[in-house]
């Protein structure tokens, strides 16, 4: 990837009760994570710095998930029930937005990798730099 000019995103839930905004470039990178909650749910990562990430409305139309460790705190919409973005237990520090809740307007171009999530122990150091504040 070679654009890295920084652009504000938008995107949200199905239904939009869950809207939100990210400073990302406007060619992006993500991973599709094959750990049981992702594979699921064809997950595909976008992490980027807790000051990058804006909630804009429906923060009252959120439930919260956990499980296993209780570090990562999935928000699911309540009415339609998709999950947007969370913080991942990698990246405290950020917030993982769902790439395909994106709005496909500013984007330029998606590079996805997957990433080993059912070997996380082993592997989520490999993503901690994501949500450093550069």
């Amino acid at each position: 990837m070679t654009d890295q000019q920084i652009t504000t995103h938008h995107g949200g839930c199905h239904c939009g009760a869950v809207t939100w905004s990210i400073e990302a470039p406007s060619a992006i990178h993500t991973h599709t994570c094959n750990c049981s909650i992702c594979d699921i749910q064809h997950y595909q990562h976008l992490i980027v710095p807790k000051s990058r990430f804006t909630l804009l409305t429906g923060e009252e139309d959120l439930s919260l998930y956990t499980y296993g460790s209780g570090l990562a705190q999935h928000y699911f919409c309540k009415h339609c029930g998709v999950k947007s973005f969370y913080v991942p237990r990698s990246n405290p520090d950020g917030v993982s937005v769902h790439a395909r809740c994106i709005d496909p307007a500013t984007l330029s171009a998606i590079d996805d990798e997957p990433f080993d999530g059912r070997n996380w122990e082993k592997n989520a150091a490999s993503l901690a730099h994501l949500s450093r504040d550069d």
